[in-house]
């Protein structure tokens, strides 16, 4: 028994301490520092005024407010609540092909679609 507390303690003890340091709130999500930056480079170009993705859906991205206030069929942001968010369901390809965003293009690298995925579900806060 003491030779397997003995490689617990060099083993596991570890791995659960690095485990939890990834639970705390200091990786935050900003929206002008991290959120912005990815919507302007693959967003804007449709979702501004006369833009395509605008005259189509009403979706607009140049400010947080109009990033919230979503298309004319509602909201694309659930704060809490990546899963029921459209922005990050069509970012992460969980749609059909024919509306994953953005679209046409190459889809969104996997770590940009995590932090889009992180703020929503840190409250989608305008920070």
């Amino acid at each position: 028994m003491k030779k397997h507390m003995s490689r617990f303690a060099t083993v596991g003890l570890p791995l659960i301490l690095v485990a939890l340091s990834g639970c705390n709130r200091s990786s935050e999500v900003s929206f002008s520092q991290d959120v912005q930056p990815i919507i302007s480079k693959h967003c804007a170009e449709c979702h501004l005024p006369n833009g395509q993705g605008h005259a189509a859906s009403g979706f607009l991205v140049e400010s947080y407010d109009s990033l919230m206030k979503g298309t004319k069929f509602g909201p694309v942001v659930v704060p809490g609540d990546a899963v029921s968010s459209s922005l990050y369901r069509l970012v992460a390809g969980e749609v059909d092909e024919s509306i994953r965003m953005p679209h046409g293009k190459d889809p969104l690298p996997t770590a940009e679609i995590a932090v889009i995925e992180a703020w929503i579900t840190q409250g989608a806060k305008n920070n």
